[in-house]
């Protein structure tokens, strides 16, 4: 049974849409990977799972969001509130600007376990270092007593995780959780976040621009391009026959061994803007494979195999 599942998803801030047509489901225990590059929409899709829309003046305008059997998009924010930290858990995308720098640490991981859970300060103390010691943070106890200046970029963001650990939730959606880390510790958090699906059988929603992450992570993947998820289905059967042109250049941009001499490959041109989506397949202005039927009329989902593509010429050759 699916724990979320989102249908046709559609978002607008005013009169402009820069989400729509973003459907995917996840179980508990399973790890969705969202990838794209920046302005295809991975963050806002996070954004209104979490029911964060109304911060930034955005509102769901179709399709629907339903968490373990509860329709999302009509709950009201009272109720919203009750989920978002407890059942739902978000990681940010920078730590360094996610917790307050005037606040000591162990306060700040408490304050969740008071909220949600209705524990008293000690109690939430004794669970904030528990969860501490689980993500390898050495000294838990001692850790609480410092400030965010006094960590490192990598403590910071595992920092940030306790957080959204601290009320046990059943989904955490993962937004870019490693841009701001160097490799080595970029390659810990992914590792740490792997961890806790398989310890807590959690659901994970992994936001990511890079493939290589999806590929090492994930189940499932979806893609996504100017609003718009473009190819959707099991990691391994998209990265053995990807169907839609855009998934292909993302494979491409991996690289792939260690020599120097190496060709990185990367994708002309850049996202449109969204008051700038092209017609028909938005991709085409960049797709060495375009046709003339690509810059006339929107691609309908195809199935092909276990994967789904919004494609004109998905599962062809050409």
């Amino acid at each position: 049974m699916s724990m979320l599942e989102v249908r046709d998803l559609e978002v607008a801030f005013g009169p402009v849409a820069p989400l729509s047509g973003v459907s995917f489901s996840l179980a508990k225990g399973e790890k969705l990977g969202i990838v794209g590059e920046s302005g295809s929409g991975k963050s806002l899709t996070a954004m209104s799972v979490m029911g964060l829309l109304p911060l930034s003046g955005g509102r769901i305008t179709g399709g629907s969001i339903v968490f373990d059997g509860q329709e999302l998009t009509t709950l009201a924010e009272s109720a919203y509130r009750k989920l978002r930290g407890r059942r739902l858990g978000l990681i940010t995308q920078n730590p360094m600007t996610s917790l307050d720098p005037l606040q000591k640490i162990g306060p700040q991981v408490d304050a969740v376990a008071v909220l949600h859970l209705s524990m008293n300060a000690s109690e939430a103390r004794t669970r904030t270092v528990e969860i501490l010691g689980t993500l390898r943070i050495p000294e838990p106890a001692l850790i609480c007593d410092r400030y965010p200046h006094q960590m490192s970029g990598g403590m910071k963001q595992r920092i940030v995780i306790a957080m959204a650990l601290a009320a046990d939730p059943d989904v955490l959606v993962a937004d870019e959780p490693t841009t701001a880390l160097d490799v080595t510790v970029q390659a810990q958090i992914i590792r740490l976040l792997d961890d806790l699906v398989k310890e807590r059988d959690l659901a994970l929603v992994l936001i990511t621009h890079d493939m290589s992450v999806v590929a090492q992570t994930c189940d499932k993947v979806v893609v996504m391009y100017a609003g718009r998820a473009i190819e959707y289905g099991p990691v391994e059967a998209i990265f053995d026959a990807p169907q839609h042109p855009y998934t292909q250049a993302l494979i491409n941009c991996i690289p792939k061994g260690l020599s120097t001499d190496e060709h990185l490959s990367g994708i002309s041109g850049t996202v449109p803007t969204v008051s700038n989506y092209p017609k028909g397949c938005a991709f085409h202005p960049r797709c060495d494979r375009a046709k003339n039927i690509c810059t006339s009329e929107r691609p309908a989902f195809i199935t092909y195999g276990n994967n789904a593509a919004a494609c004109h010429f998905a599962g062809d050759d050409r």
